[in-house]
C-alpha cells in the first residue's frame, strides 16, 4: 500500500470573503463523499501545494480536521487563469474498503530505436490511464518502455501494459497507447528556369504566352537567280 500524505486543514471561516482568505494565503476547500456531508474547510495555499507535488490527484490526503483524520483524493483544482493561484479545492472522501474509478497517469521510459535511428515520431495517444481499485492500491503511474519500438508503426497497447494485482484499467486491450509514426517526408518544388522559359520556342500552333516579346522570324531561303 503506497504511504498517504497528511495534509493540515481548519473548518471554513464563512464570516470571511472568500478573496479575502486568498489574500492571506489561504485555500477555500470543500470535502465530500462517503456519505458525510459536504464540509466547508480551508488550508495553508503553501501546505496545498506541498501536499499536491507529492500526492497528485490518486494517492489518498489524510485530510485532518483538528485531529480527526479523513482519507481523500484531490477531486478537483480550481486556478485563477491569470495567476495560476489556487483558488478552491474539492477533496473526495474515500471508504478505504470499497473500489473507486480514477485516473492514473502514464510515464515514458526508455528510447526507442526507431526514433533514434530511423527518425521515426512518438506519438502518445494516451497520457493516462482509467482504472478501477481500492484506494490504497491506485498505482502513482504506468511506466511504458519504450526501447522495444524498433520499427515505424510498433505500439504499445494496453494489454502489454503492467498493471498490479486488484488494479483493472477500464479502457480495451487493444487501445493504443503510443506508437511510432514515420516522419513527414518534405516536399520537393520544382522551380523552371525563368531565362530557359523566356527563350522557348512555342509549339506550332500555340499563342505565345503573355508579355513574351514575339519570336523573330525564320530567315527565308533565298532563290536562286
Amino acid at each position: 500500500m503506497k504511504k498517504s500524505v497528511t495534509l493540515s486543514v481548519q473548518a471554513r471561516d464563512v464570516s470571511k470573503k472568500p478573496n479575502d482568505l486568498r489574500k492571506g494565503g489561504v485555500v477555500p476547500c470543500i470535502v465530500y463523499g462517503n456519505k458525510m456531508e459536504n464540509t466547508q474547510i480551508q488550508c495553508n495555499g503553501k501546505e496545498f501545494h506541498k501536499a499536491f507535488a507529492e500526492a497528485g490527484q490518486n494517492t489518498i490526503v489524510e485530510v485532518d480536521v483538528a485531529g480527526k483524520k479523513v482519507p481523500c483524493l484531490i477531486h478537483a483544482v480550481a486556478l485563477d487563469p491569470v495567476t495560476s493561484a489556487y483558488e478552491h479545492i474539492d477533496f473526495y472522501a474515500v471508504d478505504m474498503t470499497k473500489k473507486v474509478t480514477t485516473h492514473v497517469p502514464i510515464v515514458i521510459h526508455g528510447e526507442s530505436p526507431a526514433v533514434k535511428g530511423l527518425g521515426g515520431v512518438l506519438l502518445t495517444v494516451h497520457d493516462e490511464l482509467e482504472v478501477s481499485c481500492l484506494p490504497g492500491d491506485i498505482p502513482e503511474a504506468f511506466v511504458l518502455d519504450i526501447s522495444k519500438l524498433e520499427n515505424f508503426h510498433d505500439s504499445i497497447t494496453v494489454a502489454m501494459v503492467a498493471v498490479p494485482k486488484g488494479v483493472e484499467i477500464k479502457e480495451g486491450a487493444e487501445t493504443v497507447l503510443v506508437t511510432i509514426q514515420e516522419p513527414r517526408k518534405e516536399e520537393v518544388v520544382v522551380v523552371a528556369d525563368a531565362a530557359a522559359v523566356a527563350g522557348a520556342t512555342p509549339a506550332e500552333g500555340a499563342a505565345p504566352a503573355a508579355g513574351a516579346a514575339p519570336a523573330a522570324d525564320a530567315p527565308k531561303e533565298e532563290k536562286k537567280k
